[in-house]
């Protein structure tokens, strides 16, 4: 019985990320100036030149060594790296990252003030209107 080692498999490795990116091929495509069946023959291709993966990585927003050396365990052990180890109980600590208030909230909040301003306003000129 022999082991089979998977091969090193570079479009295979940047249709992961782009996928973890929740990136279209299309958008990709876009991105590089090129057309999705392109990047469809990228992710198919087992190698790509250098230079080409260059520009596969600056348009996915990380570097060349990252596109090499992805693994799906890797991810997972950068993921799990967002856990908050000093509480001890393994609960991701979220309020650095989420809102405690909603944004449409405060807008309409404002946008109320403004218009009570504004009414405040014409009632003082209408005031001194009335008064001359």
């Amino acid at each position: 019985m022999s082991a089979t080692i998977k091969p090193y498999h570079i479009g295979r490795k940047i249709s992961r990320i782009r996928e973890l990116k929740d990136m279209k091929q299309e958008a990709l495509a876009q991105a590089l100036g090129t057309n999705q069946q392109a990047i469809s023959a990228i992710e198919n291709s087992e190698n790509i030149d250098e230079e080409k993966l260059k520009e596969v990585a600056k348009a996915l927003g990380v570097s060349v060594e990252a596109i090499k050396n992805f693994t799906e365990e890797n991810m997972i052990n950068y993921f799990n790296s967002f856990y908050d180890s000093s509480s001890g109980n393994g609960v991701v600590n979220a309020t650095n990252y989420d809102c405690t208030f909603n944004p449409l909230d405060k807008v309409v909040e404002l946008y109320e003030r403004l218009v009570q301003a504004e009414k405040d306003k014409n009632e003082y000129l209408e005031k001194l209107l009335k008064g001359k």
